[in-house]
This record gives structure tokens, C-alpha cells and sequence, in this order.
């Protein structure tokens, strides 16, 4: 798959053990597998490259499952 550009805000999910999302300005809800430490500061504005990645198994039914590729704060 390509990567994709995403722009959008941090939120933290406190859904089952909780986890770290970016939603889209589109309203699209992406969840990074490989989140990055500087970007998990609620209601930050981001701009990420990421790609769609296929997982075999989740607890979270949540959201698109990506790989953040880059980033940057807004």
C-alpha cells in the first residue's frame, strides 16, 4: 500500500488499555502501531506520512491500524 499524508490532532483513546490516535481533519481515525514519544501530547496539531498496515490480531477495533513513515507538529 502507499503511504498517505494525514493531517489532524493527537488524542489519547481510553478504550480497553487505552492507546494513542490521530484523527483526521477529514474525520478519519487513524491508530498508529508505532507511535512516536514526541507526538503523544493531547490536542496536537500534526501533519504524519503514514502507511495502512495489516495486523493478524488487535484488542483495539479501533480505527485504521499505520505505520507513522514522518511527522511534524503544527
Amino acid at each position: 500500500m502507499k503511504s498517505i499524508k494525514v493531517t489532524g490532532v493527537i488524542r489519547y483513546i481510553p478504550l480497553e488499555t487505552g492507546f494513542w490516535a490521530i484523527i483526521g481533519d477529514d474525520g478519519q481515525e487513524y491508530r498508529p502501531l508505532n507511535f512516536p514519544e514526541q507526538l503523544k501530547k493531547e490536542g496536537s496539531r500534526v501533519e504524519v506520512k503514514v502507511k495502512e498496515v495489516v495486523e493478524d490480531m488487535s484488542l483495539f477495533m479501533w480505527g485504521i491500524p499505520v505505520k507513522v513513515l514522518g511527522f511534524h507538529t503544527l
